[in-house]
């Protein structure tokens, strides 16, 4: 429930901003369809065939980030279709606007607001989830002591990940005080861990 009201807080405003701004780019964008000669039904799917192919853009430019696609050429097809939508609602806008600068202002806000909040959604959407590295992992006292002639394979597996870090971060190999200080464990444990990483 914590987690939820979390996400309510950080998100809602966002997504209210975005169902909003929507809604009135939507409207200018349905009465300039109606006022061309696109009445009925047809000035709704013109709407949401605009707005839509902007979230759409987005979602796409979102997954090529993800997934590590290459671009040909200057622009992606996502960016130029998300450019196009733009170009689109804006000029939908302005169209219904008193033709003056603050009647430009005023109509093109929704619209921009719109673009701003599905903007927002994307990049929040881009973030990979961090993944918490304790600092510090206790180990009991009984550990010490070899187990089978040898570390416990849990603790060996997870000295093994410290050393990985230790040395990706710091393009070294991790010394003895280093992973016995991360581990919490003793000297001599230290030394027996780090012998069986570099023998392995």
């Amino acid at each position: 429930m914590r987690r939820f009201a979390c996400w309510l807080l950080d998100t809602g405003p966002v997504l209210v901003l975005a169902v909003i701004a929507g809604a009135g780019s939507f409207t200018h964008i349905r009465d300039t369809a109606a006022d061309h000669g696109q009445t009925g039904w047809m000035s709704w799917a013109v709407a949401v065939c605009i707005d839509l192919t902007c979230v759409m853009a987005a979602r796409e430019r979102q997954r090529d980030k993800k997934t590590g696609r290459p671009r040909r050429g200057w622009m992606s097809w996502p960016v130029l279709v998300l450019a196009g939508g733009v170009v689109l609602s804006l000029a939908a806008n302005l169209a219904q606007a008193d033709p003056t600068v603050w009647g430009w202002i005023t109509a093109a806000t929704p619209a921009g607001a719109f673009l701003i909040a599905v903007s927002m959604l994307e990049r929040r959407a881009g973030l990979p989830a961090p993944v918490p590295v304790p600092d510090f992992v206790p180990v009991p006292q009984t550990e010490d002591e070899p187990v089978d002639g040898g570390p416990a394979p849990a603790l060996l597996d997870y000295a093994r990940r410290v050393a990985d870090e230790h040395h990706t971060k710091h393009g070294k190999p991790i010394t003895r005080d280093a992973l016995r200080s991360r581990l919490g464990v003793s000297n001599q444990l230290a030394a027996d861990l780090l012998h069986t990483l570099r023998t392995a």
